[in-house]
């Protein structure tokens, strides 16, 4: 067997500046379970398509041209040195949705749109080149980062509820499959399983791909969505109709006004995705520590600058709702438990996460898959939506020090889901003001957290 390890224990690459080039079969084994998986997991990226033909009017063909593209940047990842399993900003889509819904329909949407994703893309890109990225987020106070990440997935849960929302089209198939899903994936019983039988822990390693599987039969049998008629042959993406019409190369630049109106939105969605980057960060902490043999090289800043450099791309070539984001969570985690198996299951991290994003490309180019799970895009979109919500929630939660920054995070969670980001940093930052005064950055630590885990010594 060929090893692909250098001497000071890395997988080989070929130095690029601040980027580490690695090439399947040349730096890294091809690892072909992930492939495969990765082949049937592009279900997923699929169903970025409704959010593109409902929030911009975009024909389904266009919108599989600006899935094709993100999903080449998806590559780039760890081609350039970055060992993850890259998505979308999911926590961020109902707010950047809202915020380009109070633009008409028509080119001053999509203007808007394109202006948010450059400007994100952009901001990002500075970070990662000044090494900015940690200082940024951490001069935010407590209580406004707590209510931005609660508001997040509050507006997630909301899209997928409200009135016209996809629960209307599919109440019994989400309920049944968000119900198995929330078990699979966060249930303590399901865990002990996992730990007693191999095949609920294969099952459990799948993600989210078992759940989307059961809604395609699950969706016919009530009525929700026909039986997927399988046709052959290669996807056909639009992208005429994508460069003409939805990019700046028919539509031309944003006026700066466009660029000023979008900050307070980026801001959210940046704060957003930097949790992203503290959680990929700990998955590959703990996964170098379970795996000697390799050792994982993470870079915030070259992170920074790779996902800065997809949403900054994007914007012009095909914007995106779903945006470009530094992890798809469930399935990083998929990854690196496999990785941790040792060598015989996975020779090295760059292999697994790159073996994955080279299946779903296949995947997203045969249109038997992508005809499979046509029907049911909706009801993945909003299992998608309430997972994240969920962990958006807890997350945000967990950024709060006290009661007082709970009470100001709800209030803000409650203006950034109802308003919109602009509205909610203002009412976050005078809530801080009023409350904290002097105090207003670091706010306080009453040991809201810990008081439960102080218990009385046992009477002898």
């Amino acid at each position: 067997m060929r090893d692909y390890r250098r001497p000071d224990g890395e997988t080989l690459y070929w130095p690029l500046g601040p980027f580490k080039l690695r090439l399947p079969f040349i730096h890294y084994r091809f690892e072909w379970p992930d492939y495969l998986q990765g082949l049937l997991m592009c279900a997923v990226d699929l169903a970025a398509i409704p959010l593109m033909t409902e929030l911009l009017g975009m024909p389904f063909e266009a919108a599989l041209a600006v899935v094709l593209l993100n999903g080449i940047l998806y590559l780039t990842h760890h081609l350039l040195g970055d060992p993850v399993v890259p998505g979308w900003i999911t926590p961020a889509i109902p707010l950047l949705m809202a915020y380009c819904s109070g633009f008409p329909e028509g080119p001053e949407r999509v203007h808007a749109l394109i202006a948010f994703q450059l400007l994100l893309g952009g901001f990002c890109i500075f970070l990662g080149l000044t090494g900015l990225s940690r200082k940024v987020v951490n001069v935010v106070p407590p209580a406004i980062k707590a209510g931005i990440i609660m508001g997040a997935g509050i507006a997630a849960v909301i899209t997928v509820f409200k009135v016209g929302g996809r629960f209307e089209s599919f109440p019994w198939t989400i309920s049944i499959a968000i119900g198995i899903a929330f078990y699979l994936i966060f249930s303590r019983h399901f865990n002990v399983l996992k730990k007693r039988n191999a095949f609920w822990a294969t099952l459990g390693k799948l993600g989210i791909f078992p759940i989307i599987a059961l809604a395609i039969v699950v969706a016919p049998i009530f009525a929700e969505a026909p039986w997927p008629t399988i046709e052959w042959g290669f996807t056909k993406p639009d992208f005429a109709t994508l460069w003409n019409e939805y990019t700046v190369f028919g539509l031309g630049l944003p006026s700066a006004g466009m660029f000023l109106q979008a900050i307070p939105t980026m801001l959210a969605a940046y704060i957003v995705l930097f949790g992203d980057v503290l959680q990929g960060k700990a998955l590959l902490t703990e996964a170098d520590e379970a795996r000697k043999d390799e050792k994982i090289d993470y870079d915030p800043d070259r992170a920074h600058m790779i996902f800065g450099g997809r949403n900054a791309t994007m914007s012009i070539i095909g914007p995106d709702v779903a945006m470009c984001g530094p992890l798809w969570a469930a399935m990083h985690v998929v990854i690196t438990e496999r990785f941790k198996e040792g060598r015989k299951a996975m020779d090295s991290i760059f292999g697994g996460a790159g073996s994955f994003r080279w299946g779903t490309n296949t995947g997203l180019l045969l249109m038997p898959i992508v005809s499979l799970v046509e029907p049911i895009l909706g009801v993945a979109l909003a299992l998608t939506l309430l997972i994240q919500g969920y962990v958006s929630v807890r997350i945000g939660i967990l950024e709060a020090r006290s009661q007082r920054d709970l009470g100001i995070a709800g209030v803000t969670a409650a203006v950034l889901a109802t308003q919109g980001a602009t509205w909610a940093f203002a009412v976050g930052v005078a809530l801080c003001f009023l409350i904290y005064g002097r105090q207003f950055f670091t706010g306080e630590n009453d040991q809201t957290f810990t008081k439960d885990l102080e218990q009385k010594a046992p009477e002898e």
